[in-house]
Formats: structure tokens, C-alpha cells, sequence
């Protein structure tokens, strides 16, 4: 029954007054919204568009905030999650193949790129019997595309390190492709950065996990009943990205609660080692927060189920702060936005700081769902299972629109920016 009083909206009609010319010129003009705008407050929010992505359907949007579709797309494939317009204007999607031999949800194994009207430039595929690309792609700036994939690990060989586990185990891996050579340029494996305290037998990955934060607990709630886990999906990257500045990459790993950061800066050697890059730690973790039982440190936990990690960009109100969609789960059953102050020096150290936060009762899905700020201090917000809201540094709700369907996220550009400069 929620949002009831929202759908009694469904047709608005807004007299707004608009002059030109003389002052004393003055005239009616009728601004009619779309059956999907429940809530429009013009004096709140931005003219940004919205790229509209939908959960694994083969079209996407480009809508204003009056609910008008002024672009759409159709695919040949169906969208492995996320759709990006870079800011040449081509796409950027991660696609779904065929006959995956393996999925836990937000499995794709292709890319894409496509020009502004939707014909295909490039595509690569990442999909075998032990590996699927999944959820998430990065552009960089030196042209290379950066994903998330999962790697399979037979039951024998994750067993022989010390990981407690009765089947084959999926753990995430980051590859870096040209798309000029289609070459692989750089990867990350977190199998490489075990540590356990189950097996002293196991020498190589045995370890007090409270005292190396940058090694990943492995066994952390793998016997969980929860069958996300228990299907050997054991960590779940659903985004990631990458800062430039620093030369890192966040990671938002659902079932461990947390925000991930390594080193990109290493060569792909030294990603598998402790050593080496500009924090000389190879391919440890450099950082990580929202759950601190993970690595058995003390302090509050702030995550319950994350998505849509991103690093506010420069010129923006809060530019260089961290934003993440907070889902909640059973335990904590509502979403929060959360903007935070990072450490100047990332250190294990030194946590977060919380400087925005926006929770309301009608705010809640514990899946999919994004938050990204605009360019007028507003934040866009995606609700994964209803649409996408608009609020206000202060709370107001300025804009919301009811999706005919799932959403995976919602990126707002202005519309004189670059991305959108082919969109007539």
C-alpha cells in the first residue's frame, strides 16, 4: 500500500507563468507531465536528462523530467546491467550472452560499444565455462575498458589454501582489455590475497585476520544458509569504479557488506603479490569500510547490502566525496544514501566520515537500485523496484518517476554536457 496517495497522480497539469518580453506580457502555459511523474517541483529541481536503464531488458531511455522519452534505443542483446553514453557520446553496455554456463544474478559476458544512434562499433566477449563478466564497466581515460568478473575455483584447489567449502567457489577478478587488441592489459585476482584462520596446516594463506586488514577472509560466512552464498558466489561485486586521481579502484562487494579499494597503479605481477604500485602493496586491499566485523576489526557497521559506488565529480557540490546506495536487507529493512568524506591518506586506520545522509520510510529495495549527484546539489536517486527520485541537499523530494518496470540505475547529464551533444 505504500506510495497509494503517489498513484492518485497519475495525470498533473501545472499552469506555470512565463514572460517575454514587456513584464506586464504575462501568459498562461500549460506544462503536462507524464502519467509516470508523480511528484514535479520545478522550483527544485535540475533540467537534467536521464539515462533510464532498465534490469536486463534490451532497450533503454534518455527521459526529461516532464517524463518525455527524447531518445530510446533498442539491442540486439539484452543488458548484462549496466549502459553508459561516454563523453564522445557512444554507449558503453555490458550485454548478456547465450547460454551462460554459470549466473547469480547480473551476469553478461559482452560488451559493446555503440555510436550515439545505436549501431555497433566494437564488442568483446568474456564468457567461458570459468569465467563471466558481470554487472559492471568502466571507460578509462586512456581508452580501456575496466569490468568485474567471476573466476571459477574448483572445490580441490580453493580447499588446498585453507577455504572451507564443499564446491567450486566464484570469487571476483578485475580485467583491463584494449579494445584497439581485444589484449588483456591488467588484471586483479582476489584469490591471490587470501587469508584464513581455519587451517594452520594451509602456511601460505594461515593468518590473524584482525591484524591484516588487506587480506580478504575467504571463509567469511561462506557457510551461511544464505543460498546467495552457499551457491559459491561468495563475494558479489555489483560495481565498481574507478577514481583517477588516486589511481584506485572501489569496489562494492555485496556479500561482505563492504566498499574494496586495490591499487591500479601496479603492473599485473605485482597484483598478485603484497608489494609494489604507489601504495606498495601490490594487490592487497589498500582500503575498505561499511562492515568491519569482515576483517574482525571493532567499530559500527554502516552497509547492509551496497550498489553504485562512485566518486562525486569534480565541480559538483561535495566533488571528491564518496557516494553509495545503502540497500538494507531483513535486518536493517530501509535504504540510505550515504555521502562520505574520505581520508586524505587511505588507511585502515583512519575510517570514513558521514557528512550527508537521506533515508525516507518509501525508500526501500534491497537490490539493484543507484545515487548520483547532479550538478545542482540535488541527488538522483534510483529505487530499483519503483523509479527514480530527485531530493534536495535538505531532504525535499523535488521529482519522482514510477518505472514501468526494474531499474538497475539512473545517471543524470545536463543537457548542454558533452555526452549528449549528438541528442537533438
Amino acid at each position: 500500500m505504500r506510495r497509494l496517495h503517489y498513484y492518485l497522480l497519475s495525470i498533473i497539469s501545472i499552469s506555470i507563468i512565463s514572460c517575454s518580453g514587456d513584464d506586464s506580457n504575462e501568459k498562461q502555459e500549460e506544462l503536462v507531465l507524464d502519467d509516470n511523474v508523480l511528484t514535479y517541483n520545478e522550483e527544485l529541481i535540475s533540467d537534467d536528462l536521464i539515462l533510464n536503464t532498465p534490469l536486463s531488458e534490451n532497450y533503454a531511455s534518455i527521459i526529461n523530467k516532464k517524463g518525455e522519452k527524447v531518445k530510446e534505443w533498442e539491442f540486439e542483446n539484452s543488458l548484462g546491467m549496466e549502459l553508459k553514453i561516454l563523453p564522445n557520446s557512444n554507449l558503453l553496455g555490458a550485454f548478456q550472452v547465450e547460454d551462460q554456463a554459470f549466473n547469480f544474478g547480473g551476469g553478461g559476458g559482452m560488451f559493446k560499444m555503440l555510436n550515439f544512434d545505436g549501431d555497433e562499433l566494437w564488442n568483446y566477449t568474456y564468457a567461458d565455462n570459468n569465467h563471466l563478466s558481470h554487472h559492471d564497466v568502466e571507460y578509462l581515460d586512456n581508452g580501456n575498458i575496466l569490468f568485474a568478473a567471476w573466476n571459477r575455483i574448483t572445490k580441490e584447489d580453493a580447499i588446498a589454501l585453507g577455504v572451507n567449502t564443499d564446491q567450486d567457489i566464484f570469487p571476483e577478478t578485475i580485467i583491463e582489455v584494449n579494445p584497439e587488441t581485444n589484449e588483456i592489459v591488467w588484471k586483479w585476482n582476489s584469490f591471490d590475497h587470501i587469508i584464513q584462520n581455519l587451517d594452520s596446516s594451509k602456511t601460505e594463506t594461515f593468518g590473524v585476520i584482525a591484524d591484516n586488514p588487506q587480506k580478504i577472509d575467504f571463509n567469511y560466512n561462506l557457510q551461511t544458509s544464505d543460498p546467495k552464498v552457499t551457491n559459491g558466489n561468495i563475494m558479489h561485486c555489483n560495481g565498481l569504479f574507478y577514481d583517477e586521481k588516486r589511481d584506485v579502484i572501489f569496489l562494492s562487494i555485496l556479500q561482505y557488506d563492504e566498499v574494496w579499494v586495490i591499487d591500479h597503479s601496479t603492473t599485473q605481477t605485482e597484483a598478485a603479490t603484497s608489494s609494489g604500485g604507489n601504495y606498495n602493496k601490490g594487490g592487497d586491499l589498500i582500503y575498505r569500510f561499511g562492515n568491519p566485523s569482515a576483517s574482525n576489526q571493532s567499530g559500527e557497521k554502516y552497509f547492509y547490502r551496497t550498489h553504485s559506488p562512485n566518486i562525486i565529480p569534480d565541480n559538483y557540490p561535495g566533488e571528491g566525496n564518496f557516494l553509495i546506495y545503502m540497500n538494507g536487507n531483513n535486518e536493517h529493512p530501509f535504504s540510505i544514501i550515504y555521502e562520505f568524506k574520505l581520508p586524505e591518506i587511505l588507511s585502515f586506520d583512519e575510517q570514513p566520515e558521514i557528512v550527508w545522509s537521506y533515508s525516507n520510510p518509501d525508500l526501500y529495495y534491497d537490490r539493484i537500485s543507484s545515487a548520483y549527484r547532479l550538478s545542482n546539489g540535488n541527488t538522483l536517486i534510483c529505487e530499483g523496484d519503483f523509479g527514480i527520485w530527485e531530493v534536495t541537499p535538505g531532504g525535499e523530494i523535488g521529482w519522482k518517476y514510477q518505472n514501468d518496470g526494474s531499474t538497475w540505475r539512473a545517471h543524470g547529464f545536463e543537457v548542454n554536457s558533452q555526452e549528449l551533444i549528438n541528442l537533438d
